[in-house]
């Protein structure tokens, strides 16, 4: 499956160390909990820190390794991320492969009492659920994929995560189980609110057909009824001849109604590819990048479900 990056698609298990811990890390460990009164819980990308947050609410520190607005598919870490797990009672991940530079970070961190928890733990991963315009070089790289990790864009599929999350916390820190149950059910609540509006919308525009340049939304494509067909990556934010090949291609070849590029992406060529191909170019966002409210998730799910109503009519 054409990724955004070789890192998005895959496989790279998270391991755990058998390393000693150091001194240092001993100690910053050890008197964590009495410096705050808190577990502290360090989480991988946005969409995976906002489920944390809002399970976690006051009741444990959340942080957040890779900022928002990085790419988190090809992130190399820094040694602020290595101490941040040095000193983290647990941490959480998406997993299925997406959090590549995870292993030697962990490995580093000597942090052998660190609880790790995968989000994406029970969830079967898709590997091609609707066409992807693939060269035969990417064919061959996804050979050895782990699958799409991109499972927090379906809302059914991101209550499994808050789920998970939620049971990792209670396992973690068991003193606090009824907050962590409680807020997970709130946010599920709001997960199941959201899945029916997407739902009753979009079974208005039954296999409508879409070209992204990040294969991020098969799962919400393939929960909606809808059609993504991956074209190309964006290599620094500039397309190739074979590129704009490709998505010529897939128009004639499906009947493509919209064309989709990341949010805050002000990409020339694609905007010219785009008139070329009477599509009207619009942002769908994959939770990538945004503000750190867990709120903002159904802020911008909201804002993707608008734009798919308004370009699947």
């Amino acid at each position: 499956m054409l990724s955004m990056a070789t890192g998005c698609s895959q496989s790279n298990p998270n391991r755990g160390t058998t390393s000693e811990q150091s001194p240092q890390a001993q100690e910053a460990a050890s008197t964590l909990r009495a410096q705050s009164g808190k577990t502290k819980v360090v989480t991988t990308f946005l969409p995976i820190y906002l489920f944390t947050k809002a399970v976690a609410g006051n009741v444990a520190d959340v942080e957040i390794l890779v900022p928002p607005g990085t790419e988190v598919h090809e992130y190399q870490a820094t040694p602020q991320n290595v101490k941040a797990i040095a000193t983290a009672n647990v941490l959480v991940k998406n997993g299925l492969g997406l959090e590549e530079f995870l292993e030697n970070t962990v490995k580093n961190a000597q942090n052998p009492k660190l609880a790790e928890i995968d989000a994406s733990i029970g969830i079967k991963p898709l590997n091609e659920i609707s066409p992807v315009v693939k060269t035969g070089q990417q064919e061959k790289d996804d050979e050895d994929a782990q699958g799409n990790p991109h499972v927090w864009l379906d809302p059914v599929l991101a209550k499994q995560q808050v789920t998970n999350i939620r049971d990792g916390l209670i396992a973690a820190d068991p003193a606090n189980k009824a907050t962590y149950e409680a807020n997970a059910a709130t946010y599920i609540k709001e997960l199941e609110s959201l899945n029916s509006e997407f739902q009753q919308t979009l079974q208005k525009t039954p296999s409508c057909t879409f070209i992204t340049f990040h294969d991020a939304f098969p799962y919400l494509a393939q929960r909606y009824k809808l059609k993504q067909v991956a074209v190309v990556q964006i290599p620094e934010d500039q397309l190739s001849p074979t590129d704009v090949q490709n998505a010529v291609n897939a128009v004639k070849k499906y009947k493509v109604k919209a064309l989709f590029s990341e949010p805050g992406v002000d990409n020339k060529l694609l905007s010219s590819l785009s008139k070329d191909l009477k599509l009207t170019l619009r942002p769908l966002d994959s939770l990538e990048t945004g503000e750190t409210d867990p709120q903002h998730y159904f802020k911008a799910m909201k804002a993707n479900l608008q734009t798919l109503q308004t370009s699947c009519k």
